[in-house]
């Protein structure tokens, strides 16, 4: 019997773990489960089989400066992770996301005979557009999650695909507001807000603390104010500690389900700007979006960014269809007014809905499965690459 196929996968973040695991998930269906993994990669990814090479934990940093404390580490990491793909010599190297460690990988096993695939597109639409002619220059299929994306590389000789956001085959619009509100024992009054402060320590470290200040002020206008927090494995204790003077009660979920359950119990959210804004738009749920990294980091990025809105609802629909409250904006006053205004105020709520709506659409919603048409993208790719003129 021909030995499987093996895939060497790459995720450094939370969100690329659910995206791997999808795609590796996808792959073992396409081949009858005839296929292997190896690789860097999450919880989710080790539950869909992959032999680690080390955990993503180890690359989850963000920002200029956060990530320059890291720098030594990561090049010998970078090292390492090429060695190891170049021994095992697999069917394809697929990267997802981290564009910081993964291109610096995959930039030095161009020519080693390996299908260099990237999943997720870089945001050259937003800021470093001549990107999009530098990773043309070694990568050999990207995959991207928004339909106006492929347009940016394909122009430049890289081909690009869109195979969907991965959020349109999650059940983020399909959750359970009774069983939620059940097993927690809410009364019928109870306030519910969801809250999701990220996904890296970077993010949740510096707001946390205005997230916190938030809650207390909403607190003194409702009574019966519940908190729920989604949270990542590696941050619950450092959630669970810094909630415990909040003043709410505080429940803290860690899968899919009871998340989707608690979006649709909620009244309304207030999540940290990134994917789970999207999250949230499947959902439906009316949501305040925040964000503030380091002062110098921002500065720099803001000589850089060319896009008006940090939402992708908002890039979609060109409006500020979410709530946007960044860095200096980022107070627990602005906050809580925001809040406030959606907990009360119906119009708000139903325009903001009315906006969410078109999300679905845009993403790949009824169009295909996103994972199994990135899966059946990477087996073309592999294809293609065995014929291709050397």
């Amino acid at each position: 019997m021909v030995e499987a196929p093996l895939f060497f996968l790459i995720a450094g973040e939370a969100s690329g773990d659910l995206l791997g695991a999808r795609l590796m998930h996808a792959l073992k269906k396409l081949t009858d489960g005839h296929v292997r993994f190896a690789g860097i990669g999450g919880p989710r990814m080790q539950v869909e089989g992959i032999e680690l090479f080390f955990p993503q934990a180890e690359l989850a940093h963000f920002g200029l400066f956060e990530l320059l404390r890291h720098v030594p580490h990561l090049i010998a990491r970078i090292e390492q992770t090429v060695n190891e793909v170049k021994r095992v010599h697999p069917a394809a190297l697929i990267t997802i996301d981290a564009p910081d460690f993964c291109f610096r990988v995959a930039k030095k096993l161009k020519g080693e005979g390996i299908p260099l695939i990237h999943y997720v597109a870089p945001t050259v639409w937003a800021w470093r557009p001549g990107r999009a002619k530098k990773i043309a220059q070694f990568l050999d299929h990207l995959l991207a999650l928004l339909p106006f994306e492929p347009p940016y590389f394909v122009k430049e000789g890289l081909p690009c695909t869109f195979v969907g956001h991965p959020i349109v085959e999650s059940e983020a619009g399909q959750g359970d507001a009774q069983r939620f509100r059940a097993q927690y024992a809410l009364a019928p009054d109870a306030v519910l807000l969801t809250t999701l402060p990220g996904s890296r320590m970077s993010e949740v470290s510096r707001l946390m603390p205005v997230f916190g200040e938030t809650i207390k002020r909403l607190r003194a206008q409702y009574p019966t104010l519940h908190v729920v927090i989604p949270v990542v494995a590696n941050l619950k204790d450092y959630i669970r500690e810094h909630t415990e003077n909040w003043l709410v009660p505080v429940m803290l979920v860690e899968n899919d389900q009871d998340k989707y359950d608690a979006f649709a119990a909620s009244r309304a959210a207030l999540a940290c700007s990134g994917t789970v804004a999207v999250e949230l738009a499947m959902a439906k749920l009316p949501s305040v979006i925040a964000y503030k990294i380091s002062a110098l980091t921002y500065f720099l990025y803001r000589r850089l960014i060319e896009i008006k809105y940090a939402n992708l609802v908002n890039l979609m629909h060109d409006r500020m269809v979410v709530p946007e409250l960044l860095q200096q904006d980022c107070t627990s006053e602005k906050l809580a007014a925001a809040i406030h205004t959606l907990l009360t105020d119906d119009k708000a709520r139903q325009q903001q809905i009315e906006g969410l709506t078109a999300v679905g659409n845009w993403l790949g919603l009824g169009q295909f499965i996103p994972s199994e048409y990135a899966a059946e993208t990477v087996f073309r790719t592999v294809k293609w690459y065995k014929t291709k003129p050397k």
